[in-house]
């Protein structure tokens, strides 16, 4: 593991305290997992790296399987659940950070998909999406 300095914002910071407390976590744990989470890595990565594998150097299969991308069954529906108490107003500060990971993994996904599609496109290995 490695230990790094930050300087948050004071709201920011207020924030992952109360949620700290609501969970009885340590507020070091709650900041650590909010990063951890906001920061999985969603592309086949090479093993010898921590860095992402472009999408042009994967094999056929493993793009083909990038175009049926989806968000998994039970992080589609909290992720539904909390835009519902979003939009209705009855989102807690609490929610927010998982809210705010969940859309930038959903995005991300989103994002990797389109990439797939474009490159089984060019390979031949799926029909143009405008046929």
């Amino acid at each position: 593991m490695t230990q790094i300095t930050l300087n948050l914002p004071d709201e920011v910071y207020r924030r992952a305290e109360h949620l700290a407390q609501l969970v009885s976590r340590d507020v070091v744990d709650v900041l650590t997992e909010a990063l951890a989470l906001s920061l999985l890595p969603i592309v086949p990565q090479h093993t010898d790296s921590s860095t992402p594998t472009p999408v042009a150097t994967l094999s056929d299969e493993e793009v083909l399987a990038l175009t049926e991308l989806q968000l998994e069954p039970d992080l589609d529906r909290q992720l539904s659940e909390l835009l519902e108490r979003q939009q209705a107003g009855t989102l807690n500060d609490a929610e927010r950070p998982h809210l705010a990971a969940l859309m930038q993994g959903y995005q991300e996904k989103l994002l990797l998909k389109a990439q797939a599609l474009r490159e089984a496109v060019q390979r031949g290995l799926r029909n143009n999406l405008e046929s």
